[in-house]
C-alpha cells in the first residue's frame, strides 16, 4: 500500500473530511499536489504568454502568436480536439507602431505616458500649446466650441495624487474570508440610487465632451484622470474596433504626475509646449474573434458526452504584456490540464479548457461560444449541450494564491466545495463565499442558468499597480500563488469530473426579450 504523505495524513484526522457526503480521491490529490507543486511548467507558460507573445489585443499579432502557441503545445501534451475556433466577427485589430511625448516649454522633460487602443495616428509630429478644459457641466462645454480645431487638449485633473502609505500588494486578512463566508444580510445592502444617478450624469457629460471634440476636430487628447501613481498609467480604449466604428481621435495617458505639473503650469500662465507623435495601425484584414479549445475525453460511456469547463481569457490590453490580466489565469488553467494529463488520469466526463478572447470588450468570446452551445440568453430556448455542462471553473483576478471560491448564488455546492478545499486548506484555500462576484467570463455560463464559479485571489497589487497597466508585466506575477493555484484547480476540475451527478444548478433565469435576428 503506497504511503501517504503527511498532509494526508493530517486532513483524514481532521474531523469530518470529505463529510462522507462528497468523496474525495486523497490518492491522487497527492499526485496532483506533487506535479503541480513540485514539477510545475506553470512560469514556462507564462513566459511564452507575455515576454515572448506581447501585448495580446483583440485581433492583434500579439494575440495570434499567443494563440497559436497555445494550440501548438496543448498538441503537444497530447490533448486532444485542440483547435483554434472562430467565435464569430470581433471588427478592427490595432496595433501600436511608434510613439513619443516631450515636454519642450517651460523646459524639457520626457513624460510618461502612453496611447489609448483604437485610435488614429497624429498628422507627423505635432507641437503645441495644449489647451486645458475646465468643466463641471455639459453647459461648461458651450464655451469651447469653434476654439480646439487643431489642438492639443488637456482634460481636467479631478483628484490629488495620494502620496501612498498603504502598500500596494496585500493579501486577504481572515477575518475578511470570514465574513465572506457568512450569509448577506439584505438589510445591509446600501441605497444604490445616488450612485447610479452620479453615474449617469458622468455618462452624459463624456457622451457631450466625446461629441465637441470630434466635431471640433481636435489633433490630439492628454488625458491624466487615470488613478495610477508612481508612474503607472492605467490606459485602455479610445475608439470602436466595431466595423461600423470609427477610431477614435489620437489620445494618450499621461502619467498622474507628469499630468499634474502640467496642469499646474498651465494655471500659473506659465507657457508650456508639448511635442508628441502616435503611429497606429490596422494589422490586417481578419475581422474574426476566436476561442483557444482543447480537451481531455471522457471515458465512461455514459458520462463522456458531459463536459467539465475550465477557462481564463487570452487577451489582453497592450500598455504591458497583460501578466496578471489575464497571462496568469490561462496560464494557470493550461497548467491544471497539462498536470491532469502528466498523471494520465481517465476522467469519466470530458475535460475542456478555453482560453477566450474579446473579454476586455464585453466577454465577447465566451457569450459567444455560450450562445452556440448552448442558449440565447434572451429568449433562454436551450440547446442540448445545455444538459451535459457539469461546471465551468474561471479565473481572473491577478497572480493572487485561491482563497476559495465564489458560490454564485449556488449554495446546494456549499458542501461539496467545502469538500473539495479541504484537502488545500494548509496552502491557504479555506473560504467558500455565499455570493456572487462578476466582471468576467463565468457570467456568459451563469446568465444561463450554468454552473459557473470565480475563484477567490488574493489582491497582492492587481487594483493598484498591474490591472490595465503600462506595469502588468511578468515581474508582477507570484510563482508560488500560481502553482498552488493550478494545483487546486486541477483537483476541482478532476473530482467534478468523476462525480455521479452533474453540480447541481440554480433555477434557470427567465427571458430577457426576443432573441436578436440572425444576419
Amino acid at each position: 500500500m503506497r504511503r501517504l504523505t503527511a498532509f494526508v495524513v493530517l486532513v483524514a484526522m481532521i474531523g469530518g473530511f470529505a463529510a462522507a457526503k462528497e468523496p474525495v480521491d486523497l490518492g491522487m490529490v497527492e499526485k496532483i499536489r506533487e506535479e503541480g507543486l513540485e514539477k510545475s511548467q506553470v512560469m514556462e507558460i507564462l513566459w511564452y504568454l507575455t515576454d515572448y507573445s506581447g501585448p495580446r489585443l483583440t485581433g492583434s499579432p500579439g494575440l495570434k502568436r499567443a494563440m497559436e502557441w497555445c494550440r501548438n503545445e496543448m498538441r503537444d501534451w497530447g490533448l486532444e480536439n485542440v483547435e483554434i475556433e472562430p467565435w464569430g466577427q470581433f471588427g478592427h485589430g490595432w496595433e501600436l507602431e511608434r510613439f513619443s511625448i516631450h515636454m519642450n516649454e517651460p523646459y524639457y522633460s520626457p513624460i510618461i505616458a502612453y496611447p489609448k487602443a483604437w485610435t488614429r495616428s497624429t498628422d507627423g509630429v505635432l507641437k503645441g500649446k495644449p489647451i486645458l478644459l475646465e468643466y463641471e457641466q455639459v453647459e461648461d462645454l458651450e464655451k469651447y466650441k469653434g476654439k480646439l480645431e487643431g489642438a492639443i487638449v488637456m482634460m481636467p485633473m479631478n483628484r490629488k495624487i495620494d502620496i501612498g502609505f498603504e502598500p500596494d500588494a496585500k493579501r486577504f486578512e481572515d477575518s475578511r474570508l470570514q465574513e465572506m463566508s457568512e450569509p448577506i444580510d439584505p438589510s445591509q445592502n446600501p441605497d444604490d440610487s445616488r450612485r447610479i444617478a452620479r453615474f449617469r450624469k458622468r455618462m452624459e457629460l463624456r457622451q457631450h465632451l466625446r461629441k465637441l471634440l470630434n466635431g471640433e476636430g481636435v489633433a490630439a487628447i492628454l488625458e491624466g484622470g487615470s488613478r495610477g501613481k508612481h508612474g503607472t498609467v492605467f490606459v485602455s480604449s479610445g475608439g470602436s474596433f466595431r466595423m461600423e466604428g470609427e477610431p477614435g481621435v489620437p489620445a494618450a495617458v499621461v502619467a498622474a504626475e507628469h499630468y499634474a505639473r502640467m496642469v499646474r503650469l498651465i494655471q500659473r500662465d506659465v507657457p508650456v509646449e508639448v511635442e508628441l507623435e502616435i503611429r497606429s495601425r490596422i494589422p490586417h484584414d481578419d475581422k474574426q474573434g476566436y476561442n483557444v479549445l482543447a480537451e481531455l475525453p471522457g471515458s465512461d460511456p455514459e458520462l463522456k458526452a458531459q463536459v467539465v469547463m475550465l477557462g481564463a481569457h487570452l487577451d489582453s490590453w497592450h500598455a504591458a504584456t497583460g501578466a496578471t490580466d489575464n497571462a496568469a489565469g490561462s496560464a494557470v488553467m493550461m497548467e491544471a490540464v497539462r498536470i491532469l494529463k502528466k498523471l494520465d488520469v481517465r476522467p469519466r466526463r470530458t475535460i475542456r479548457v478555453a482560453l477566450w478572447t474579446g473579454e476586455e470588450q464585453g466577454l465577447l468570446g465566451a457569450r459567444a461560444y455560450v450562445k452556440s452551445r448552448f442558449g440565447d440568453r434572451l429568449s433562454m430556448e436551450l440547446k442540448p449541450d445545455h444538459e451535459n455542462l457539469s461546471a465551468y471553473y474561471n479565473l481572473d483576478n491577478g497572480t493572487g494564491k485561491l482563497r476559495g471560491i465564489y458560490l454564485q448564488g449556488n449554495d446546494a455546492l456549499k458542501e461539496v466545495f467545502e469538500a473539495y478545499l479541504k484537502p488545500f486548506h494548509d496552502l491557504g484555500a479555506t473560504t467558500v463565499a455565499l455570493r456572487n462576484t462578476g466582471g468576467t467570463d463565468h457570467l456568459a455560463f451563469d446568465a444561463m442558468g450554468l454552473p459557473a464559479f470565480q475563484f477567490i485571489q488574493d489582491r497582492i497589487a492587481y487594483s493598484t499597480r498591474t490591472h490595465h497597466t503600462n506595469m502588468d508585466f511578468y515581474d508582477h506575477v507570484v510563482e508560488d500563488d500560481l502553482k498552488q493555484a493550478a494545483t487546486v484547480i486541477a483537483s476541482f476540475v478532476y473530482h467534478t469530473a468523476q462525480r455521479d451527478e452533474r453540480l447541481p444548478r440554480k433555477a434557470l433565469p427567465k427571458p430577457r426579450g426576443k432573441p436578436a435576428a440572425t444576419p
